[in-house]
């Protein structure tokens, strides 16, 4: 991360802000996320299409209505919704929560790709999270003085992984299953400490960053997982978002988002990260 210390040189050039410095100006920020958001208009009806898709499959095949999976069609759209999810990512790439307490009774086992949409759930409800407690400390002044650029791009990611958590529960309930609103992960206590740890908005950007690049590389690994059709075109979809927040979170840390040939996989949650 690129920290520097002087006197503030105002939004066109990323002047010192609380012993924080934005490397990419405010008046750049602002455009990116402004393209962010418009990526995100573009496919959110393609998403919600797609979710809807889903959840009618996996309802029917929880009521044993469910027609079994076509080899030769799951191996093509594995090979045309993950090479395509890869190809758009990597143009993208680079090398304390106040959320509700989850409601869902321990007694719910979200099973095959039911469990990949409960992770998808669980991991945007983290980032909302994490995003909503970054506004509310620095709301309280405890980041230093943060750009207001940075607290649009904070607000603009938090509506969209929101939007997000909505199409996956969308799909929990359509399947028949509850909803999930709280974070049923293994490690929401290690990145609230992160945050309670945070003292400007860099610091925060680094997790952020972290938990963008979990969230793309999961969907990347999803379209290769999952078997429903529809289910690997959901994160295929959505995966290309997540890694535009990620972008431009390195461009906020003083880092050329230099792509990557191919997307890893390596910062990927597992299912077995949910709690539920």
């Amino acid at each position: 991360m690129t920290t520097r210390t002087g006197t503030s040189t105002g939004t066109g050039t990323g002047g010192t802000r609380g012993g924080w410095e934005l490397p990419v100006g405010e008046d750049g920020l602002g455009r990116l996320t402004r393209e962010m958001t418009e990526a995100h208009r573009e496919t959110l009806p393609l998403m919600r299409a797609r979710a809807a898709a889903l959840a009618a499959r996996l309802g029917a095949g929880r009521t044993g209505r469910e027609g079994p999976v076509d080899p030769g069609r799951r191996r093509f759209l594995r090979g045309a919704g993950g090479a395509g999810a890869a190809f758009a990512l990597a143009a993208c790439s680079g090398g304390s929560s106040d959320g509700p307490a989850n409601p869902v009774a321990e007694t719910v086992t979200y099973t095959g790709d039911l469990r990949y949409v409960a992770l998808a759930v669980a991991l945007e409800n983290q980032a909302v999270d994490a995003y909503r407690a970054t506004l509310a400390a620095a709301k309280a002044g405890r980041l230093g003085t943060v750009p207001p650029a940075v607290s649009s791009f904070v607000t603009t990611a938090k509506a969209q992984h929101t939007d997000h958590a909505k199409v996956w529960n969308s799909v929990l309930t359509g399947a028949g299953t509850p909803a999930i609103t709280g974070v049923p992960l293994t490690d929401r206590e290690e990145v609230t400490t992160a945050l309670g740890k945070a003292r400007n908005a860099g610091d925060v950007a680094a997790l952020a960053l972290r938990l963008e690049d979990q969230a793309a590389q999961t969907y990347l690994l999803s379209t290769y997982s999952v078997k429903s059709a529809s289910g690997i075109e959901t994160a295929a979809t959505i995966a290309p978002v997540e890694a535009m927040h990620a972008a431009i979170l390195r461009f906020v840390l003083g880092e050329y988002p230099v792509p990557d040939a191919f997307l890893p996989v390596d910062k990927a949650a597992k299912p077995s990260l949910l709690t539920v």
